[in-house]
């Protein structure tokens, strides 16, 4: 029997986005857990994060640094902070295990346990249902959603990053490794939002240009009320339409909110957009999805 039934491909057509419980065992999600306490246990932290800056010129080479970190970390495994976790000297101010906003762009490249779980049989068979021919992985990250703290991710959709011609072809798969409740920052949704294309996208900039990303268009102003909590039990996913509109709120509570997350792309019939952040490399080629 089908992991994805016919019913969760009618709900993920019509809304955007549907919940599959019980994509990963509790053992499997303490494991990547685990690993991740590991990885985070031995990161070195990026210089633009520990270097002093006093002057405008030195704030802006720190932003360089900063955008020049994230826009090459699609085949690395890198580490995004939280604001406020370092002093003026680039020192921890809270233990660094609570201190990261999110890990990526390439577990599923270089970390075993998590490649084993992007091309896993549920998730291939996923892949399959939804008519995907050519799927590849585009990106992963590890999101910790830090208890008190973990930042509010505004109304978005996937696409504006992720952009493909014809558009339509980028799917997520969001996996709560931990109980994600509306208490410590689960995701939001507005059905049906997926088919009212895209009103913003983040491009690349020219060559030898700051800051080296930029937006063009505008994102639309949403009706709050539209929104619909999605929690998901530990273990289970959600899987997410490139263009359906999300959110989640801040993590108030006293309980993390840890996600791995990944991007998949039909590559039959598409163009990935060389405008896009992400580019894939002659080291990391988006690998297929399907393993033989």
């Amino acid at each position: 029997m089908d992991f994805m039934t016919d019913r969760d491909v009618q709900k993920y057509v019509e809304d955007g986005y549907v919940v599959l419980d019980g994509l990963l065992t509790s053992r499997e999600c303490d494991e990547l857990r685990q690993r991740m306490a590991e990885i985070v246990d031995g990161m070195d932290v990026p210089e633009h994060c520990r270097t002093t800056f006093s002057t405008h010129q030195q704030e802006q080479l720190k932003a360089q640094g900063n955008a020049d970190y994230f826009i090459t970390s699609g085949d690395k495994i890198r580490f995004f902070f939280e604001k406020g976790v370092f002093d003026d000297k680039g020192e921890f101010l809270i233990p660094k295990q609570r201190s990261l906003n999110k890990v990526g762009h390439a577990l599923h490249a270089y970390e075993p346990l998590y490649k084993d779980v992007t091309h896993s049989a549920k998730v291939q068979g996923i892949a399959k249902k939804l008519g995907l021919v050519s799927p590849v992985v585009l990106q992963s990250m590890f999101i910790f959603k830090q208890p008190g703290f973990g930042g509010e991710v505004v109304p978005h959709q996937d696409a504006t990053f992720l952009y493909t011609e014809p558009l339509g072809k980028v799917v997520g798969l969001w996996i709560a490794l931990e109980d994600a409740t509306v208490n410590n920052g689960c995701l939001w949704f507005i059905p049906g939002s997926h088919n009212s294309g895209v009103s913003r996208r983040m491009v690349r900039t020219p060559k030898g240009s700051f800051p080296l990303t930029d937006f063009t268009g505008r994102e639309q102003d949403y009706d709050d009320g539209k929104f619909i909590a999605v929690p998901v039990k530990k273990g289970g996913a959600v899987l997410i339409h490139g263009q359906v509109v999300h959110r989640s709120a801040e993590n108030t509570s006293e309980d993390s909110r840890h996600v791995y997350t990944f991007h998949l792309m039909e590559a039959q019939d598409a163009r990935w957009s060389p405008d896009n952040w992400l580019q894939p490399t002659e080291e990391l080629p988006f690998p297929p999805l399907y393993t033989k």
